[in-house]
């Protein structure tokens, strides 16, 4: 059978089912659990009624706890659990919490995680907000939007490639094929530079690579929330006497300010779960190493499940705030 024929395929039972299950629960609950007749009917129809919006959420529901919360109660008891030799688990507690604690390389990835935090959301936001600003006031900011919002279509492993090119070395006899050593070279440098082995400036280096691709991300958001600002208000402050730096800071970055926000906080989620990035690029070598790269680290290559699983549970941990305070401020936009 061909892929594609699996894929139709694939969805008519899906769909069939959907319907099914809906048709069959309806009938079930009318027909059999509180049918509408009798000297209960109007009790019935009542029960029925606060029934059946639990029973159509409930595909949806387990489908969340199955997909979302079984993986978060399991990686906690795997961080608790140590693997032992032969087969199965025993209980150790808080132990592998102690001695990923107590290894250089877990704060080395808390440090540059930090650092990852406070400079790529920033960036990000910065430049797609002073981008969105500006081309709404050329004639080809159309074009412009569309180059700059590209990145967001290449994938994390694919934007690396292309950055490790920007970041090659060759001997300084051979010409260089990668940009930066290019014009390092030409103005002046003496001998070409492997960018990504500098201690601390590599990982710089590579939050370049993320701000690439996220800039085109707040743009496009912050365009929208500069374009639903009140024409009025601006008007107003032109008749004022108000110039175009104080427009721009003192009457539209106040009207969006909780669009920066939310444009903020979601890349600082994406932040704090990078991974693809330092792993296509450094492999977390030469003091790069992040929490995702040092949980994969963990996992799959040191094989040891209890250590990697707690630093599972320290992303989420650093994730689970942001993303609530997040989903909070966008049902307040909501109303």
């Amino acid at each position: 059978m061909t892929p594609a024929l699996q894929g139709l395929l694939t969805i008519a039972i899906g769909v069939s089912g959907c319907v099914g299950y809906f048709y069959l629960s309806n009938q079930f609950l009318d027909k059999v659990l509180f049918p509408p007749r009798g000297p209960n009917a109007g009790r019935n129809i009542n029960r029925a009624n606060m029934i059946r919006p639990w029973l159509f959420l409930f595909p949806a529901l387990a489908a969340l706890g199955l997909y979302l919360a079984y993986p978060v109660v399991e990686t906690l008891r795997l961080s608790l659990t140590e693997r032992v030799p032969g087969g199965g688990y025993k209980w150790v507690g808080l132990d592998n919490y102690s001695q990923m604690a107590a290894e250089p390389k877990f704060w080395e990835a808390m440090r540059n995680n930090m650092f990852w935090l406070i400079v790529v959301p920033a960036m990000s936001t910065a430049f797609g907000l002073l981008v969105a600003q500006l081309t709404d006031r050329i004639r080809w900011g159309n074009f412009a939007k569309s180059l700059i919002f590209m990145p967001m279509a290449i994938s994390f492993v694919g934007a690396s490639v292309i950055w490790k090119l920007v970041y090659d070395a060759r001997p300084a006899e051979q010409d260089q094929i990668g940009i930066l050593n290019a014009l390092y070279i030409f103005f002046g440098g003496a001998e070409p530079q492997t960018w990504l082995t500098v201690p601390f400036w590599n990982s710089f280096f590579l939050m370049i690579v993320l701000v690439w691709i996220q800039t085109g991300f707040a743009m496009v958001i912050l365009s929208a929330a500069l374009r639903g600002i009140p024409e009025e208000t601006i008007e107003a402050a032109i008749l004022d006497g108000a110039n175009p730096f104080q427009i721009f800071f003192k009457i539209k970055v106040p009207q969006i300010k909780t669009t920066i926000l939310v444009v903020w906080t979601t890349i600082t989620i994406t932040v704090l779960k990078v991974f693809d990035i330092v792993f296509a690029m450094t492999n977390g070598q030469w003091e790069t190493q992040v929490l995702a790269n040092y949980m994969y680290d963990k996992l799959f290559r040191a094989n040891d499940w209890g250590v990697g699983s707690a630093s599972a549970m320290v992303i989420m941990l650093l994730v689970a705030p942001i993303l609530v305070w997040n989903v909070r401020n966008a049902r307040k936009e909501m109303e």
